[in-house]
This record gives structure tokens, sequence and C-alpha cells, in this order.
């Protein structure tokens, strides 16, 4: 499993700077809102692949996601290296790499408990106990049999 992860956030890192090396040739000819759709759509798509996979991983295995998150949000606003990455990730409405990952399991979690996802995914999604007496921590949501 750990070599998974590895791999595949490898690949999504070197994807990454590969496409946003060839969007920052354009770059001059697209307007500002082109610019962000692109980036989003190129970035966004390669930083949620494998998001069950990176979920709870160390952030040392996640920095290069962020560098890549970070130099797309750079590449979209035009910010210098030496200006700080958190306004701009707020500016664009970017949640940083590690809360992404969080809210997108999140998400799948809900919409399998509310029976809006595909139904592999449903069936996949099972409550397990903790053992503990208060009921709003007895129970977790994972995916997987």
């Amino acid at each position: 499993m750990q070599n998974l992860v590895v791999v595949s956030h490898t690949v999504c890192t070197h994807v990454g700077y590969y496409q946003l090396r060839q969007l920052r040739g354009i770059i001059q000819s697209l307007t500002p809102d082109a610019t962000k759709t692109l980036v989003h759509a190129f970035i966004s798509s390669r930083l949620d692949y494998c998001n069950s996979l990176l979920f709870g991983v160390a952030d040392q295995q996640l920095k290069r996601l962020y560098t890549v998150q970070n130099t797309a949000a750079r590449l979209v606003t035009g910010t210098r290296r030496s200006d700080h990455i958190t306004p701009v990730l707020k500016v664009l409405y970017w949640l940083p790499v590690r809360q992404h990952i969080q809210y997108k399991m999140a998400m799948l979690v809900h919409k399998c408990l509310n029976e809006r996802a595909p139904e592999y995914r449903i069936t996949d999604c099972c409550m397990a106990d903790l053992g503990y007496d208060d009921d709003w921590v007895k129970k977790i949501c994972y995916i997987g049999g």
C-alpha cells in the first residue's frame, strides 16, 4: 500500500508540473477566468486522483502535491514565489491538499450514506462499531469491505 501511495502522488506531481509548464507558455493570451478554469481543470483532477489512498498519509508524503497546488495558484494569480500562499488559496477558494482530501472523502461517505453514490460505492461503505458508549462516536464509516 505504501508503494502505491508513493507511485500515485509521484505521477500526479510529474504530470501536474508538465501541465503547468504547458500552460505557462500560453498564459499571456488567456483571460484570467480562462486561466483559472484551465488550471483548475488540469491540476484539481490530478490532485483528486486516488484521494482514498492519500487519506491519512503523513504531511511529508503530501509535500510534493502541496508544491504543485501552490505553483498552480501562483500561476493563476501572478503571485511571486516569495509571497505567502495562504491568502492566495483563500482568494481562489482552494483548500490546502490535506483538507481537500478530507473534504472529498467526507463527501464520498456522505453520498454513500444518503444513497446518492453509484451502487458499487454504496455497497462498499460500511459502518464500524468503535466500542465507545457515546452514540456520536460509536460508529464510523469506512470505504472498503
